[in-house]
């Protein structure tokens, strides 16, 4: 029987407007940038998939750069391969000189959804299955005074989440200021998280901690900038709070050599953060091993990324509650046909096959950009 091969893959980069202005690590932007890709294969079979760079990313990781990557030299060298031998085609795409890793990502991610549509089962499946029938996830809080951060905190906790990030990393004293008008607003049956994106200096970071430990904090994301690995372990010793890296994880080596500089409790990781599905998995693996939890997903997304962290996010119990891959509460619209709904704080893992998403091609035009 003669092998399926890919007979077309298409890129497009999306620009799709936010419902307000977004500011995180000192950055502000009203309109999230991502890239779309569509694999099809000889028997008429596809896949989809889409990566969202970050809101600081710069040259040669904004959407427009991976979509020229993806076009330019991975195009070229996958056409008439065979979709489905995943494992190969990371190592072509692998191969290529300063690929990014977010381009590797989202090809495998549509080889992979492909595959999974040919063998009539879910992302979730292929990966081995859920350990629960649904995920919860995290809302957020901005840099906001601490009367209004409170109010937007109950907004969060009526609406049936579980868990809140709460922005750090300007003022000290108005920040510690925010987290405790934030606690005494849910109680405390509600988790709390706190992220820095790397704004702060060791002694700040350290006088946070000081100020906001009597609240239960979960975990205090990313307090300095991401290769000060020893500031990091510096904090996590004398703070009082259980660290988590995100910055400084960028892809296994990196995981590697925060595992070694003993500098988290926690790490956190989206799958392009990883390199690709198959990467994250064993990144999960990784620091399940040396005993880090995990926080998954990304703060800004499209439907695709973020179902599947959703799905690799049901993967393990070493998975911590309240999954951060919220993009679709901070968008105006979808360029898949159907919207997925996570706004009550919880989503039940879908059975379809591959994402259970489909590209709506108008939406696709619509918001499509050069």
């Amino acid at each position: 029987m003669k092998a399926v091969r890919i007979q077309s893959l298409e890129v497009f980069v999306i620009a799709m407007p936010l419902i307000a202005v977004f500011s995180s690590g000192g950055k502000s932007k009203d309109v999230t940038k991502g890239v779309v890709v569509r694999i099809t294969a000889s028997d008429g079979s596809y896949g989809i998939s889409s990566v969202d760079p970050s809101t600081r990313a710069v040259f040669p990781h904004r959407a427009e750069d991976i979509a020229k990557t993806i076009s330019e030299n991975i195009k070229p060298l996958i056409l008439d391969e065979v979709p489905t031998d995943i494992n190969r085609l990371s190592n072509i795409i692998g191969a290529i000189e300063n690929v990014q890793i977010g381009a590797r990502a989202a090809v495998e991610m549509a080889a992979i959804e492909l595959t999974c549509r040919n063998l009539g089962i879910s992302l979730c499946q292929f990966l081995g299955g859920a350990v629960s029938n649904s995920v919860l996830f995290n809302g957020w809080v901005g840099e906001l005074p601490a009367d209004d951060a409170a109010l937007e905190a109950i907004r969060w906790t009526k609406s049936g989440f579980k868990s809140l990030k709460i922005k750090v990393g300007g003022d000290v004293r108005a920040d510690i200021q925010r987290v405790e008008a934030i606690r005494a607003a849910v109680g405390n049956d509600i988790s709390l998280r706190v992220d820095a994106n790397e704004q702060y200096s060791i002694a700040d970071a350290k006088m946070l901690c000081k100020g906001i430990k009597d609240f239960e904090i979960q975990l205090f994301e990313q307090p300095v900038p991401r290769a000060d690995l020893e500031g990091l372990a510096e904090i996590r010793r004398t703070g009082g709070i259980s660290i988590m890296a995100d910055e400084a994880i960028s892809d296994h080596a990196s995981l590697l050599k925060v595992i070694k500089a003993d500098c988290a409790d926690l790490v956190k990781f989206g799958i392009a953060q990883a390199g690709g599905i198959i990467p994250a998995v064993r990144m999960l693996a990784t620091a399940e091993a040396a005993g880090l939890k995990v926080v998954m997903g990304h703060g800004f997304g499209l439907d695709m990324s973020t179902m599947a962290e959703i799905m690799v996010g049901a993967l393990s119990t070493n998975i911590l509650p309240g999954l951060e891959c919220v993009g679709p509460l901070k968008v105006k619209d979808t360029v898949a046909q159907s919207t997925l709904d996570i706004s009550s704080g919880s989503f039940t893992i879908p059975t379809g096959v591959g994402l259970c998403l489909e590209l709506d091609d108008h939406k696709l035009t619509q918001y499509s950009v050069n």
